[in-house]
């Protein structure tokens, strides 16, 4: 190797590493802190789908998807925690093993909840095959230093999808798992959903099915309905949100706890196909909502999942103000958002890979205060 040519790796060297470490480190900027968590490394290509609880003593644990067999949806995975106690600022450096990859393939997709009861309940996919993923919740009476026996919510074979951070307790005391079946035992995966939510009224001990499933149907054709979720409106009925491939999200409503739903129907939220995620503002009773906003989208960012954007509503839903940007990045990859209140400040998970190398194998956490979002 001629020194010319030694010279030219190294420099190339060093500036890849200082290009990785700009993009892994901390920013703040415009009341907006982005800390880059958790990065792919050495036999764990992807970190995702995670979701977080305040746990008594003040800290903040994180759980997350932590694969070691791949990239894909399918490769091996086990869930993994880190904690904060500085609300979300800092984090612990080291995975605590929260549960094992007890599937044939992996466990993975988080939603973590503080019941009415004070326990913690911890609910995650556990995947064996293409026609067999289903939701298992267990609990913690000891703030997450142990997890109790795993429960089957869904009794029915399948493929199922429960997003990260999607599981709801009434104020009733229902819970309330919004899932999109995808796959009959046996049978071949469909990119078409057919939605549902699971609902229990004794803490998860058992669960029965809600008698409205949707399956896209319209007058029109039938649309793609995936990965649901909802959230109770301050009347007592539910607004379900659906991501779909008709460039919009798709909402659907129930005032009966999740039994029976209205047809689903276009929403204002313009999107591609990528989740959103709607939860409440404690501190002020607004609904916030987290999505690839669509709207007026240029050439670079149509049907990508960017950029990424929140927004609140006064009215329940039916309209949203104060749209911001949190990212625009045309080759990022913005999604599978957890949501979080602490205190004054708001705190989001998700995917915020690039396209080109993986956009989903980094979790960031999005911080900042709620006053900013009304400025």
């Amino acid at each position: 190797m001629t020194r010319r040519l030694a010279i030219a790796l190294l420099t190339a060297l060093i500036l890849a590493a200082t290009s990785l470490a700009a993009q892994l480190a901390t920013r703040k900027e415009d009341g907006v802190t982005r800390i880059p968590l958790l990065p792919p490394g050495p036999g764990n290509p992807r970190n995702s789908e995670g979701d977080f609880i305040q746990l008594k003593d003040g800290r903040i644990l994180f759980v997350y998807t932590h694969f070691t067999g791949g990239g894909a949806d399918h490769a091996a995975a086990w869930l993994a925690g880190r904690t904060s106690s500085d609300g979300g600022l800092t984090w612990t450096d080291k995975d605590a093993v929260i549960v094992p990859n007890e599937g044939k393939q992996n466990v993975m997709s988080v939603s973590l909840l503080r019941l009415q009861s004070g326990e913690i309940a911890l609910f995650y996919l556990r995947k064996n095959a293409i026609d067999d993923c289903r939701p298992y919740l267990r609990l913690s009476t000891d703030e997450a230093k142990s997890w109790g026996e795993p429960t089957l919510v869904i009794e029915q074979g399948g493929y199922y999808v429960l997003n990260n951070d999607r599981v709801v307790q009434l104020k009733s005391g229902r819970l309330v798992a919004p899932v999109a079946k995808h796959t009959e035992p046996g049978g071949k995966f469909s990119g078409h959903g057919v939605v549902s939510c699971f609902l229990s009224d004794d803490k998860g001990k058992s669960w029965h099915a809600s008698r409205s499933h949707l399956d896209g149907q319209t007058a029109k054709g039938r649309v793609v309905l995936q990965e649901p979720g909802v959230v109770e409106l301050k009347d007592g009925s539910l607004l379900m949100f659906m991501r779909t491939t008709a460039g919009c999200q798709y909402r659907s409503f129930s005032r009966d706890a999740g039994e029976t739903w209205s047809p689903a129907e276009p929403s204002s939220i313009l999107s591609p196909c990528s989740p959103a995620s709607i939860e409440r503002i404690p501190k002020t009773g607004d609904l916030l909502l987290v999505w690839n906003n669509h709207k007026d989208v240029d050439a670079a960012h149509r049907g990508k999942r960017t950029p990424f954007n929140v927004a609140i509503s006064r009215d329940e839903g039916q309209t949203w103000e104060k749209v911001k940007a949190l990212e625009d990045d045309p080759g990022g990859w913005y999604c599978y958002t957890a949501m979080e209140f602490v205190g004054d400040r708001v705190l989001l998970a998700h995917c915020a890979g690039q396209q080109a190398t993986g956009g989903l194998n980094l979790t960031q956490i999005t911080a900042f205060d709620v006053d900013w979002l009304y400025r």
